[in-house]
């Protein structure tokens, strides 16, 4: 039989999570089943039998995890009827788990580890997201595996001023918060989501509320743990011992390079230079210790590079920590020199280049419509994006040579980060936008730039946006009791610290967040509130930076953008404005040199008139309007007499569309004949009354608009 064992997880609203090892995938190291309502999940954990030669600090750890379309009811679109590469919102959800799980890992840990997360069964009310790494800690503490957990996620949104737990795709569109939190049972480990310009207290609040909400998934996990048989195969460290001489060997090498690098590398840290002058340098003392002491020991030079690693870590942080000394000599509060541009490229519907540092960002805005919106279809939703940003990180702008293959996982974090940040202050309008943020030069805080070339290029473009945006990427070092906040980062410091806090905003409030710790020290509240507000404050510096160089949109759009004209019909025109065989509209596109787009909306049709000539643009509305002429009551309208008959005239008042005008309509005397008062051709006008119930057509009046006759009163005697 099956050794199934299950934990039930309360989440304090009458919904529960199940999480269950045993049934699936035994062959795996760990494998666990996440259950809440319909939405499953399968983790499993593998790890290498063999030791890996790490060759660098990187923990040798991937994260993967796929939706499978059956788990929706769904077959994959397009011509492969298989699941293929994974799509930006997959990639999102691994580097979610990713990071939070990256850090509870200890340092020794050199063994290569595989974590695949699938979705097996998919509840319209419970995204995936917010239990994949429930999912994955859990298959971690069933394996036995070392690391500092269990730790869990959640994804908590704030809707009407209440707070829910793993909220369902349509609890979603009423949020002004939208958070995933990762933490263990002590401390938050990684935040990443979007808010609708919220203030820190409320932020903070929202932290305080997930992490709550944490804690018994944590707590479940333990007890699942203690309930497995003893006869559950754990995972076992085949680690041998090193050799005591090979040990002596390697010590005496770090403290042969501690001795010939540390000072020569703290000097050059000391003088400021710029991040190219310092890496040569580093590069050189670095090639000197080689030459000197290895000689042909070829196989000791990646271990010597892991060695370097560390000390200028430890000179880094001694630096910043007893010294207060940052590499590029800024104060912990400073941030780095700005500039920026608009209309950098002429022939781009919108631009701007923002520098900050050593760090650059060249952003662009396409303006194109709803045939050019970003579509979504995945297991979880169906969706047309109308603004989205893509952000590229080319090698270059590191000064270093890699191979492109695609688009990396931290380009498409970076640019969902960017683009979080400012779809909530895009206004309703008829536009797709599509914003590409090229990093031309990097040393830190590229995403951050990224949100701020982005938001200068969309008001240079001319996008009403609701508030401009800036962005700042905070940085924490701590020992013992010591903490220091700094604004800003750079590349070094972010590597060589403890917390990466990317927080972005308007002068109103925060609008997007990533926030990454990198030891299990934990930050504390008071802590996070200290970041937030020194980061509030550097926010609003870069912004005031940014609004000197473009105070307010343009007013206008560029002249080679795109007009775009929406109107709305009655779907009962849709077949006339189109015709027979599309020979109508074919016709208004050709005459007009425009692209006219229609999709039925509920009762209606919903016309796009895209060119870029505002005249002939409205001579295709005119068109339009023509074809699909309805009145308004009450409305005044000119009418030709077409022709007449003993009831009465019918006259045309647009072009194709006729009423009648019935005799007792057409004045305040009596009339005989017709002819008496009107004749085809004549021009008239008549005001129109509203629909006949009974045979639907048009009630049409001229006597309306005809001054009364006044009658004579005879006095009586």
């Amino acid at each position: 039989m099956l050794d199934i064992v299950k934990e039930t997880i309360s989440m304090g609203d009458g919904r529960t999570i199940i999480i269950e090892t045993g049934r699936l995938a035994r062959q795996a190291d760990g494998a666990v089943v996440v259950r809440e309502k319909n939405t499953m999940l399968l983790a499993t954990v593998v790890v290498s039998k063999e030791t890996k030669k790490n060759e660098t600090n990187f923990l040798p750890l991937t994260v993967d995890y796929r939706e499978k379309y059956s788990a929706g009811g769904k077959i994959p679109g397009g011509f492969i009827k298989r699941e293929g590469r994974p799509s930006d919102e997959e990639i999102l959800t691994m580097r979610l788990v990713d990071r939070v799980l990256r850090p509870t890992f200890p340092d020794s840990f050199n063994k290569e580890i595989q974590i695949m997360i699938s979705l097996l069964s998919y509840d319209k009310t419970v995204l995936p997201d917010g239990l994949a790494g429930l999912a994955a800690s859990t298959a971690l503490s069933v394996a036995r595996i070392p690391f500092n957990g269990p730790i869990s996620e959640i994804r908590v949104i704030r809707s009407n001023e209440k707070y829910i737990i793993n909220p369902s795709l349509d609890q979603l569109k009423e949020a002004d918060i939208d958070l995933i939190v990762g933490a263990s049972s002590h401390s938050i480990i990684m935040i990443e989501g979007e808010m609708k310009e919220i203030k820190e207290k409320k932020f903070l609040e929202t932290v305080m509320i997930a992490h709550k909400a944490i804690k018994p998934q944590i707590e479940a996990q333990l007890r699942l743990v203690d309930k497995l048989s003893k006869n559950h195969i754990f995972f076992f460290d085949d680690q041998k011992s090193i050799n005591q001489e090979q040990e002596n060997k390697m010590l005496k090498l770090k403290e042969e390079l501690h001795l010939f690098s540390y000072s020569k590398i703290e000097k050059i840290y000391q003088s400021f230079f710029d991040k190219k002058t310092r890496s040569i340098q580093e590069k050189i003392v670095l090639n000197d210790f080689k030459r000197k002491f290895l000689a042909e020991e070829e196989e000791k030079k990646a271990i010597i590079d892991q060695f370097f690693e560390e000390i200028k870590k430890k000179i880094t942080r001694n630096l910043i920590l007893n010294k207060g000394v940052r590499l590029d000599g800024r104060t912990n509060k400073q941030i780095r020199s700005i500039s920026s541009f608009v209309d950098y490229l002429p022939g781009v519907h919108g631009s701007a280049l923002f520098s900050r540092g050593e760090t650059q960002s060249l952003s662009t805005v396409t303006l194109g419509s709803s045939l050019d919106a970003n579509r979504i279809d995945n297991v979880v939703m169906e969706n047309h994006e109308k603004f989205y940003l893509h952000y590229n990180f080319p090698p270059f702008s590191t000064g270093e040579i890699r191979s492109i293959r695609g688009v990396s996982r931290r380009e498409v974090g970076h640019g969902n980060l960017a683009q979080r940040a400012l779809k909530n202050v895009i206004p309703n309008n008829p536009y797709t936008i599509r914003v590409v943020s090229d990093i031309l030069e990097s040393n830190g805080s590229s995403s951050m730039a990224t949100v701020c070339a982005a938001s200068l290029a969309l008001m240079d473009a001319g996008i009403p946006i609701k508030n401009p945006v800036s962005g700042i990427a905070m940085g924490l070092f701590m020992e013992n009791e010591k903490k220091i906040v700094i604004s800003d980062i750079t590349g070094e410091e972010d590597h060589f610290g403890d917390l990466d806090f990317k927080i972005t905003g308007t002068k109103y409030g925060m609008t997007a967040c990533q926030m990454d710790v990198k030891t299990m020290q934990g930050v504390t509240y008071d802590l996070m509130n200290q970041i937030l507000m020194q980061a509030l404050e550097g926010r609003i510096f870069i912004l005031n930076k940014m609004l000197e160089t473009l105070p307010k949109y343009r007013q206008k759009m560029k002249p080679n953008a795109p007009k775009i004209y929406t109107l709305n019909i009655p779907k009962d025109f849709i077949g006339s404005v189109i015709g027979p065989g599309g020979k109508v509209i074919q016709e208004i596109q050709s005459y007009t040199n425009t692209n006219i787009l229609i999709e039925e909306k509920g009762d209606s049709g919903y016309i796009e008139i895209i060119g870029k000539d505002d005249e002939k643009i409205e001579k295709a509305i005119s068109r339009i309007k023509k074809i699909a002429f309805v009145p308004e009551l009450g409305k005044v309208y000119k009418a030709k007499v077409k022709s007449i008959k003993d009831f009465g005239a019918f006259v045309e008042i647009s072009k194709g569309v006729e009423g009648l005008l019935h005799i007792s309509e057409i004045g305040w005397k009596r009339l005989n004949n017709i002819e008496e008062e009107l004749h085809v051709g004549d021009i008239i006008d008549v005001k129109f009354m509203g629909m006949d119930e009974k045979n639907k057509k048009m009630k049409l009046s001229r006597k309306v608009l005809l001054p009364r006759p006044i009658k004579n009163k005879i006095k009586k005697i």
